[in-house]
C-alpha cells in the first residue's frame, strides 16, 4: 500500500518493510491473514506520514509511502525496484521493528536493494538490544557494516526526519544511536495503518501502545533494555484522536501493546475516555491489553477495562514456581495472587491468556508436567500460551552468557522462543524441545478444551470468540510447526522464497506437495472447528452449564494454602506461602506487641 503527499517535482519513495521470519524448513512464514498487527510498522507509518504531510525534504519534494508486513505481504522486489527505478533510485527502504529471530531474514530482503545502489536502513529490538546490551559489534551487526546497511537504534519520534533528510541527500550515516534518548511519546504523530494493510490481519485489527518502558528488571526481557525502564505516556486525547482516526476506516479492534498497561499512569483518564467513545459515541471499540499479575489490586482497573471495551487480557504468568520466578528477577509475581486476579478477570467475563516459560533453572519434564496439570486445574485461565526461555539479544540473561562466553546458538533465526537456543542444567536440548512441544498437547487435550468451555458459559465469557482462540492454539505448534501469535489463516509459500543457502525444491514437485499438505492440514483444522463448535454448542444449550464449578472457578478460601497443590506441590510454593503469611503477621502484630 502506498501514501504519496501532494506535491510537484521530485518523489522521495520510502519503503517500509517488517520482515517476517524462515520457518524449519527455511521458507518465509507467511499468512493469508495474519493473526497479530506490526505495532512497529503502524508507529513509523504515523511518524512518516507526517514527514510527508510536513515536507521535511523541501516544498517540492514528495514523499510517498510503502508498507508491507511480511506476515501478510509477499515483498515483490521486481516491482518495488521498478518503482525505485522509475524515479531514479531517489528513495529508502526502512526495514521495521527488526526481532532478532527477523535478523537473518532482514539482511535477505535488504541484499537486493543494496545491489541496486538503493539505501537502506534497519531498526528495531535486535538492533537496539545488542547496542545498548553488547559492544557494537556482537551479534551479526557487522553484516550490516560489511552491507552499507544504516543501523537505526532507539525510537524514531523526532528523529525520522533527519534520516530521511540523510538519505536524499546520499548522506545517509552508518549508525543513529538515540538509545540515551529515548523521547517523550505524548502529542506525536499517532501509530496508524490504512485500511487495505489491516485487512490482511484476523480479526480486522490494529494496534497502538499507550505507553513504553517497564519498571521491572526481568532477566529474559529485552524491553526493559531498549524501550528502557523510565515509562513514558500517551495521553487520553492522543489515543482519543488514533480511535477516531482508525473509526473513521470502520477499525474498532486495537491491540494495545504496552507491556504492562496496569503500569500505565493514565490507565484511567484512557479507560475514561474509551468508556465516554463507546458509550457516547457508540464506537464498538473491542480491545485486549497486557498486564501484570497484581493489577487486581488496583481500585476499579479491571470494571473500568470492560466498560472500555477490554474483551482479551495477557498476562505475563510466565511460572508457578517461585524458585524459578525468583531466579527470573521476577519478583512482582506472587503464586499466591494468582486465583485472586483471574477470578476477578472472570467475574468481568473478559478471557484470559497467560504466557508461561518453560526452561527455568528448576524445571525438568516431569515438573512441567506437574506444572500444567496444576494450572489445568486449579487456575482459571483461559488461554496458555508456552514459551521456551530464550537469552534474546537485548537480555540481561543474553549479556551474561555471552560474557561468559557460554555457547549459544548462532543461528539467529531460531531465537523465536519456540526453539532451544542454549543448555539447561537439567534437561538435555532433545528433552527441552519434547517438552516444549508435549506441554501444547497436555494443555489443549480435548477434555481440558471442553473444561474451558464450561467455564466460559458460566463465567459468561465469549464462548464463540474463546473457540477461535482454541482452534489456533490448538492446531498451530502440530500443524503448521510454528507458534500461535506467528500464526495465521492460510499459509502462503513460494519455492523462490527459500532461505540462501537451502536447495530450492523443483516447481513441479514443491506446488504438488504444498497443495497436498495444504489440503491436509486445513481438512485437520476443519475437523478440530467442527468438534469444538459441536461441543460450545452443546454446552451452551445444557440449562446446568450457568451452574458449572470445579475448583479452578471455586472462590478464593481460607484454605487454599494448605490444600491446593499450586502451593503444596510446586518448587518454592511451600516456602513462598509461609513468607506471606510472615508478612501479614508482622504487618497486623498490634503495636509494641
Amino acid at each position: 500500500m502506498a501514501h504519496s503527499s501532494e506535491a510537484s517535482g521530485k518523489r522521495f519513495q520510502l519503503i517500509l518493510i517488517k520482515p517476517s521470519h524462515y520457518d524449519d524448513e527455511g521458507y518465509v512464514i507467511r499468512w493469508w491473514r495474519a493473526m497479530i498487527p506490526s505495532n512497529s510498522l503502524a508507529a513509523l507509518y504515523g511518524i512518516a506520514a507526517d514527514c510527508a504531510e510536513r515536507k521535511v525534504l523541501g516544498p517540492d519534494i514528495a514523499i510517498d509511502i510503502t508498507v508491507v508486513d511480511e506476515t501478510n505481504t509477499r515483498v515483490d522486489f521486481p516491482t518495488l525496484l521498478r518503482v525505485l527505478g522509475r524515479h531514479d533510485n531517489f528513495g529508502m527502504v526502512a526495514l521495521v521493528g527488526v526481532q532478532s529471530n527477523q535478523f537473518p531474514r532482514a539482511l535477505d530482503i535488504a541484499r537486493p536493494f543494496r545491489n541496486a545502489g538503493i539505501s537502506v536502513a534497519i531498526g528495531g529490538f535486535h538492533v537496539s538490544g545488542c547496542l545498548a546490551m553488547l559492544d557494537g559489534k556482537a551479534v551479526e551487526l557487522d553484516a550490516c557494516r560489511e552491507m552499507g546497511i544504516s543501523m537505526f537504534a532507539g525510537e524514531a519520534e523526532g528523529r525520522l526526519e533527519a534520516v530521511l533528510r540523510d538519505s536524499a541527500a546520499g548522506r545517509l550515516e552508518p549508525i543513529y544511536n538515540f538509545m540515551d534518548d529515548l523521547p517523550a511519546i505524548a502529542d506525536t504523530p499517532a501509530p496508524f495503518l490504512p485500511k487495505e494493510n489491516i485487512a490482511h490481519t484476523l480479526g480486522f485489527s490494529t494496534s497502538f501502545d499507550a505507553g513504553r518502558g517497564c519498571p521491572y528488571q526481568c532477566s529474559f526481557c529485552t524491553i526493559i533494555n531498549v524501550q528502557g525502564r523510565r515509562s513514558r505516556f500517551r495521553s487520553a486525547d492522543d489515543v482519543e484522536k488514533l480511535v477516531r482516526m482508525n473509526w473513521a476506516q470502520r477499525v474498532h479492534k486495537f491491540f494495545i501493546t504496552d507491556d504492562n498497561f496496569a503500569r500505565n499512569r493514565n490507565w484511567e483518564a484512557i479507560f475514561d475516555r474509551l468508556i465516554e467513545l463507546r458509550e457516547k459515541d457508540a464506537i464498538p471499540l473491542g480491545l485486549m491489553i497486557q498486564v501484570d499479575t497484581l493489577c487486581h489490586r488496583i481500585p476499579n482497573f479491571i470494571e473500568k477495562a470492560k466498560r472500555a471495551g477490554v474483551t482479551r487480557v495477557f498476562i505475563g504468568l510466565e511460572n508457578v514456581n517461585p524458585e524459578n520466578l525468583t531466579a527470573a528477577r521476577k519478583s512482582q509475581n506472587k503464586i499466591t495472587e494468582y486465583r485472586k486476579m483471574l477470578l476477578a478477570w472472570k467475574a468481568q467475563g473478559i478471557m484470559t491468556l497467560a504466557g508461561y516459560i518453560l526452561g527455568f533453572p528448576a524445571d525438568t519434564p516431569e515438573t512441567i508436567r506437574r506444572d500444567v496439570a496444576i494450572i489445568q486445574h486449579e487456575l482459571p485461565v483461559d488461554i496458555v500460551e508456552f514459551f521456551i526461555l530464550t537469552p534474546l539479544p537485548g537480555s540481561e540473561d543474553h549479556q551474561k552468557l555471552w560474557r561468559t562466553g557460554v555457547e549459544m546458538e548462532a543461528d539467529l533465526n531460531v531465537y523465536d522462543v519456540e526453539h532451544v537456543c542454549t543448555a539447561h542444567a537439567r534437561m538435555s536440548r532433545e528433552e527441552w524441545e519434547n517438552i516444549y512441544h508435549e506441554a501444547w498437547r497436555l494443555y489443549y487435550s480435548p477434555e481440558h478444551m471442553e473444561t474451558l468451555l464450561r467455564r466460559a458459559v458460566a463465567t459468561g465469557v465469549p464462548v464463540g470468540s474463546l473457540v477461535k482462540l482454541l482452534v489456533s492454539f490448538a492446531t498451530m505448534v502440530p500443524l503448521e510447526h510454528v507458534h500461535p501469535l506467528q500464526s495465521g489463516f492460510l499459509r502462503l509459500k513460494r519455492s523462490s522464497e527459500r532461505r540462501p543457502g537451502m536447495k530450492r525444491v523443483h516447481p513441479l514437485i514443491f506446488w504438488p506437495q504444498f497443495l497436498l499438505q495444504t489440503v491436509r492440514r486445513h481438512g485437520t483444522l476443519a475437523g478440530t472447528i467442527v468438534r469444538l463448535t459441536a461441543a460450545a454448542y452443546r454446552i451452551s444449550r445444557d440449562p446446568a452449564s450457568k451452574a458449572y464449578m470445579d475448583q479452578a472457578l471455586t472462590p478464593v478460601g481460607a484454605d487454599d494454602e494448605e490444600t491446593l497443590e499450586l502451593f503444596t506441590k510446586t518448587t518454592g510454593g511451600t516456602a513462598a506461602v509461609a513468607h506471606i503469611k510472615r508478612v501479614a503477621a508482622l504487618t497486623h502484630a498490634a503495636p509494641g506487641g
